[in-house]
């Protein structure tokens, strides 16, 4: 209950800089929290950093986040040519993170796509406990779904250099006119 006052009080207060606040138990068992670094003899000691109150925009969207706790995306791939091309596309275009695993270049690797689909085939996507073996578009649009996952990206890409030079050779400003003389300006 103090905690939820002292916390309402800094928010109320505005802080604008980042602090630290302590909780820590002393001898008698009593809870403290505090700006100041507890006594050595504290137990339980917990350090918060309160940073300024600002939104990470960077940052995954929270049902993105939940998807990847839940059921984390694992793709074996290697370069096997317009399969694993897919499939890694069809990864990028939902915007899905996701680990890669080369059963080529690792041999751990290919012992754990052997353990898991009976043999060193590519490409595989495992999306927490669901394996789908092979590309195949609605499969696996099926699977991360069920997951949670995104439909699409939900960040768009910048244009690519050429095209957003071409774009802005063909959106110039034309030249501006002169601006016309009132005639009650004065101007003869």
């Amino acid at each position: 209950m103090r905690f939820a006052l002292f916390l309402c009080c800094c928010i109320a207060a505005g802080l604008v800089q980042a602090a630290d606040l302590y909780r820590w138990v002393d001898a008698d068992g009593k809870v403290h929290y505090t700006d100041q670094p507890p006594p050595a003899s504290a137990k339980k000691v917990e350090e918060k950093n309160l940073s300024t109150s600002t939104i990470d925009t960077s940052e995954l969207p929270y049902a993105t986040r939940q998807a990847i706790k839940k059921s984390p995306v694992t793709l074996y791939a290697n370069d096997c040519g317009e399969p694993c091309k897919q499939a890694r596309d069809h990864l990028t275009q939902r915007g899905i993170p996701y680990a890669t695993k080369n059963p080529q270049t690792s041999p751990a690797d290919a012992e754990a796509l052997t353990k898991l689909v009976g043999a060193a085939y590519v490409p595989v996507l495992v999306v927490g406990g669901a394996v789908s073996k092979g590309y195949e578009k609605g499969a696996w649009d099926a699977a991360l779904d069920a997951a949670g996952y995104p439909k699409s990206a939900l960040v768009k890409k910048a244009a690519a250099p050429a095209e957003s030079a071409k774009n802005a050779a063909k959106s110039e400003p034309a030249p501006a006119k002169p601006a016309p003389q009132h005639p009650w300006s004065g101007g003869r």
